[in-house]
């Protein structure tokens, strides 16, 4: 990292620290896809250090965690008295195919974690955890996606609740998919596929986890055509706000959605950083220091289109 002005981690989640301390050492600024609450707060502790070197680090970029903290940030500022935030946010196939309708977009690890661990909020303006795979609610956007489920799950949230508490009486973040897939993906965990405790089968001792991730990179699809769906509502001041994004695949430079929403969001902060335009140093959520309209300007030069309503 010695050397250059800002570095993006873009590996599994668990070496984020470690990393975020080696940039430290190397006095480089550093941002990271992030995923796990405990890695981030770990990240986030290191903000002393991170202010005496003169860098940011910033964990949690990408799409969700990511780009949606600042589109909070940005229309939160449009409200005096903010009561709701409501964060819906999902990668899908075009052209979904039978068991489960997906596709695997990103590390199958993410995904399981996203769907095991418990998700953080805000209730009645007391931060608190709910249970993945809960909650199931429908949604409709144009078509062709029509009538979608979504429900809770891990990580979307990053800071927001800590950001928010004392603002906002209620936040929450929940997954997108085709109606249906919750219900089959959560009889998996509840069958102990996704778990990491060894058992032992003719002899063998095995993860159940380790072997329905294997299972799962083997089945699904990976590379076909996608969407992003996000969607964004608050509610205060007696009126609501939302932001919605459908972003595809772009046939003229092959990137994918996932791509397109993770990698632009991610190297916009990394740019911004070693531009000097966050509003201050040390470790921070993005949220906290990357300033709104000039993402949201940074994210229109990439023809991520924000539709305000």
């Amino acid at each position: 990292m010695r050397g250059h002005d800002s570095a993006i981690s873009c590996v599994n989640y668990w070496l984020n620290e470690r990393l975020a301390r080696a940039a430290i050492e190397a006095g480089t600024n550093f941002c990271d896809l992030g995923g796990n609450n405990d890695v981030v707060d770990a990240e986030l502790a290191l903000d002393a250090e991170a202010k005496s070197r003169g860098i940011n680090i910033i964990p949690d970029c990408g799409l969700a965690p990511g780009m949606v903290a600042v589109l909070v940030a940005h229309g939160a500022a449009k409200f005096e008295k903010l009561d709701e935030i409501h964060i819906r946010v999902g990668g899908l196939p075009l052209d979904p195919k039978p068991p489960l309708d997906y596709q695997l977009v990103f590390s199958v690890e993410g995904l399981i974690n996203e769907y095991i661990e418990r998700a953080r909020v805000l209730r009645d303006g007391k931060i608190a955890f709910v249970d993945s795979m809960t909650e199931v609610e429908e949604l409709e956007f144009p078509e062709p996606f029509g009538k979608m489920e979504a429900f809770q799950t891990s990580g979307g949230t990053s800071t927001l609740p800590e950001t928010f508490f004392g603002r906002v009486r209620d936040l929450d973040y929940k997954t997108i998919r085709y109606t249906g897939h919750c219900a089959k993906f959560k009889t998996m965990i509840d069958l102990g596929l996704c778990s990491s405790e060894r058992i032992t089968v003719d002899g063998v001792s095995v993860a159940p986890r380790r072997v329905l991730g294997d299972l799962l990179v083997r089945n699904l699809p990976a590379d076909e055509p996608d969407a992003v769906l996000v969607r964004v509502e608050f509610a205060g001041d007696g009126r609501q706000l939302r932001y919605d994004i459908i972003d595809r695949y772009d046939e003229s430079t092959g990137l994918s959605a996932m791509m397109r929403t993770t990698a632009f969001p991610a190297s916009i902060v990394a740019l911004m950083m070693a531009r000097g335009q966050t509003t201050q140093k040390g470790a921070l959520p993005q949220e906290r220091c990357i300033p709104p309209e000039l993402f949201m300007t940074e994210l229109a030069k990439r023809n991520i289109v924000v539709n305000v309503s």
